[in-house]
Protein backbone atom coordinates (compact mmCIF):
# COMPACT_ATOMS: atom_id res chain seq x y z
CA UNK A 1 0.00 0.00 0.00
CA UNK A 2 1.14 3.48 -0.69
CA UNK A 3 0.01 7.11 0.81
CA UNK A 4 0.36 10.16 -0.69
CA UNK A 5 -0.38 12.55 2.54
CA UNK A 6 -2.25 15.49 1.81
CA UNK A 7 -3.34 18.38 4.73
CA UNK A 8 -7.09 18.06 3.70
CA UNK A 9 -7.24 14.73 1.60
CA UNK A 10 -4.73 11.67 1.17
CA UNK A 11 -4.24 9.36 -1.61
CA UNK A 12 -3.90 5.83 -1.29
CA UNK A 13 -2.77 2.70 -3.41
CA UNK A 14 -2.37 -0.86 -3.93
CA UNK A 15 -0.73 -3.17 -5.60
CA UNK A 16 -2.27 -6.67 -6.59
CA UNK A 17 -0.82 -10.05 -4.71
CA UNK A 18 1.89 -10.93 -7.11
CA UNK A 19 3.07 -7.13 -6.65
CA UNK A 20 3.44 -5.85 -10.59
CA UNK A 21 1.08 -3.43 -10.38
CA UNK A 22 -0.19 -0.28 -8.72
CA UNK A 23 -3.34 1.19 -8.12
CA UNK A 24 -5.16 3.38 -6.83
CA UNK A 25 -7.39 2.55 -4.33
CA UNK A 26 -9.34 5.62 -2.68
CA UNK A 27 -8.60 9.21 -1.39
CA UNK A 28 -9.65 10.06 2.09
CA UNK A 29 -9.54 12.60 4.19
CA UNK A 30 -7.19 12.93 5.69
CA UNK A 31 -8.47 13.40 9.15
CA UNK A 32 -10.06 9.97 8.68
CA UNK A 33 -6.91 8.20 7.65
CA UNK A 34 -5.86 5.92 10.38
CA UNK A 35 -9.41 4.84 11.24
CA UNK A 36 -10.17 3.91 7.63
CA UNK A 37 -6.76 2.16 7.32
CA UNK A 38 -7.53 0.04 10.59
CA UNK A 39 -10.84 -0.76 8.99
CA UNK A 40 -8.43 -1.74 5.90
CA UNK A 41 -6.24 -3.77 7.40
CA UNK A 42 -8.64 -5.84 9.27
CA UNK A 43 -9.94 -6.56 5.77
CA UNK A 44 -6.91 -7.18 3.25
CA UNK A 45 -3.86 -8.45 3.67
CA UNK A 46 -0.64 -5.46 4.13
CA UNK A 47 2.50 -6.14 4.56
CA UNK A 48 4.11 -2.78 4.57
CA UNK A 49 3.04 0.97 3.91
CA UNK A 50 5.09 3.04 1.40
CA UNK A 51 4.82 7.06 2.40
CA UNK A 52 5.68 9.34 0.13
CA UNK A 53 8.26 11.82 1.75
CA UNK A 54 8.10 14.87 -0.02
CA UNK A 55 11.35 17.22 -0.78
CA UNK A 56 12.85 20.36 -2.46
CA UNK A 57 14.89 19.29 -5.18
CA UNK A 58 17.99 20.84 -2.96
CA UNK A 59 16.71 17.70 -0.77
CA UNK A 60 15.27 19.90 1.84
CA UNK A 61 12.26 19.79 3.75
CA UNK A 62 9.14 20.90 1.82
CA UNK A 63 5.77 22.61 3.96
CA UNK A 64 4.27 19.26 4.02
CA UNK A 65 7.02 16.91 5.86
CA UNK A 66 6.18 18.19 8.98
CA UNK A 67 2.83 16.64 8.46
CA UNK A 68 4.10 13.42 6.75
CA UNK A 69 6.73 13.12 9.57
CA UNK A 70 3.58 13.37 12.08
CA UNK A 71 1.74 10.77 10.18
CA UNK A 72 4.65 8.31 10.80
CA UNK A 73 4.54 9.12 14.11
CA UNK A 74 1.18 8.41 14.50
CA UNK A 75 1.05 5.49 11.93
CA UNK A 76 3.82 3.77 14.19
CA UNK A 77 2.00 4.05 17.40
CA UNK A 78 -1.17 2.85 15.95
CA UNK A 79 -0.17 0.06 13.75
CA UNK A 80 3.53 -1.13 15.64
CA UNK A 81 3.48 -4.11 13.23
CA UNK A 82 3.49 -2.75 10.23
CA UNK A 83 6.02 -1.86 8.36
CA UNK A 84 5.79 2.18 6.79
CA UNK A 85 8.87 2.90 4.60
CA UNK A 86 9.64 6.42 3.23
CA UNK A 87 10.10 7.04 -0.70
CA UNK A 88 11.03 10.14 -2.54
CA UNK A 89 7.65 11.39 -3.79
CA UNK A 90 9.26 14.59 -5.78
CA UNK A 91 7.10 15.28 -9.29
CA UNK A 92 4.06 12.69 -8.11
CA UNK A 93 1.70 15.46 -8.82
CA UNK A 94 3.10 16.54 -12.18
CA UNK A 95 3.56 12.94 -13.24
CA UNK A 96 0.11 12.57 -12.12
CA UNK A 97 -1.64 15.20 -14.15
CA UNK A 98 0.68 14.17 -17.49
CA UNK A 99 -0.91 10.88 -16.65
CA UNK A 100 -4.29 11.82 -16.76
CA UNK A 101 -3.82 14.32 -19.58
CA UNK A 102 -2.14 11.57 -21.47
CA UNK A 103 -5.30 8.92 -20.70
CA UNK A 104 -7.65 11.13 -22.06
CA UNK A 105 -9.05 12.53 -18.83
CA UNK A 106 -10.99 15.77 -19.81
CA UNK A 107 -9.97 18.95 -17.89
CA UNK A 108 -13.14 18.94 -15.84
CA UNK A 109 -12.02 15.78 -14.24
CA UNK A 110 -8.41 17.05 -13.57
CA UNK A 111 -9.74 19.28 -11.37
CA UNK A 112 -10.85 16.57 -8.82
CA UNK A 113 -8.17 16.94 -6.43
CA UNK A 114 -9.02 13.67 -4.84
CA UNK A 115 -8.06 11.99 -8.34
CA UNK A 116 -4.42 13.76 -8.42
CA UNK A 117 -4.07 12.61 -4.87
CA UNK A 118 -4.93 8.46 -5.95
CA UNK A 119 -2.73 8.73 -9.05
CA UNK A 120 -0.39 10.32 -6.93
CA UNK A 121 -0.13 6.99 -4.44
CA UNK A 122 0.17 4.71 -7.42
CA UNK A 123 2.89 6.75 -8.96
CA UNK A 124 5.09 6.38 -5.72
CA UNK A 125 3.66 2.60 -5.39
CA UNK A 126 4.30 1.76 -8.38
CA UNK A 127 8.23 3.38 -8.41
CA UNK A 128 9.14 2.31 -4.79
CA UNK A 129 7.97 -1.42 -6.79
CA UNK A 130 10.67 -0.90 -9.49
CA UNK A 131 13.12 0.30 -7.18
CA UNK A 132 12.66 -2.87 -5.10
CA UNK A 133 12.94 -4.93 -8.54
Amino acid sequence: MAIDFGLKRTGLAVTDSLQIIANGLETVPTHTLLDYLAAYFKQELVDKVVIGMPKNLDNTDTDSTHGVRVLIKHFKKKFPEMAIIEHDERFTSQLAMQAMIAGGMSKKDRRVKGTVDRISATIILQSFMESQA
